[in-house]
């Protein structure tokens, strides 16, 4: 993913408000970000616990929408798959997000929900491989496939999120 500044994450979100738009606040982690080994970049905002954001590139641009979580109402007894990094968790660590769609579908309100990891890592997570022998410097097969297959996805459902805007 290319390098992003402050003003490309705003200019990027294509389903937000302008009261959204202002409101929005970048984690600490934002500034330090190695972007090279990223395919996206998702957080929590740190003062609205309820919303998070989810930037990512389409068709080499950056393109980003505003998610919103409903409450949690899984159980940590019951277990629950990301849609987007497909990875099995307790069920209270998967939460629904909805994301309003851009343009005039939007403005009616219409919206697009789907499963994801509550804490929004999942760059981290599919990129949490076993620990490399000595000899191995390069991500097995496995884990390429869980990275390219959560890139896919993510730029997919943003991708439909933003259609028509």
């Amino acid at each position: 993913m290319q390098a992003l500044i402050e003003s490309d994450v705003r200019a990027a979100i294509g389903n937000a408000t302008d009261a959204e738009l202002e409101q929005l606040s970048l984690p600490v982690r934002f500034f330090v970000t190695e972007w090279a080994h990223l395919d996206a970049f998702a957080w929590r905002d740190p003062r609205i616990p309820s919303r998070g954001y989810l930037v990512t590139e389409v068709d080499g641009d950056p393109a980003g929408v505003v998610l919103r979580a409903a409450e949690r109402t899984g159980s940590h007894h019951r277990a629950a798959i990301c849609s987007l990094c497909h990875t099995q968790q307790p069920g209270d660590q998967v939460v629904l997000f909805s994301a309003r769609r851009a343009g005039a579908a939007g403005e009616r309100g219409d919206s697009v929900g789907t499963y994801i990891c509550a804490d929004l890592a999942c760059q981290d997570t599919v990129r949490l491989g076993r620990p490399a022998a000595p000899s191995e410097v390069q991500p097995s097969a496995h884990e390429l496939e869980r990275i390219e297959g959560l890139a896919r996805r993510t730029r997919a459902f943003v991708a439909d999120v933003l259609q028509g805007a």
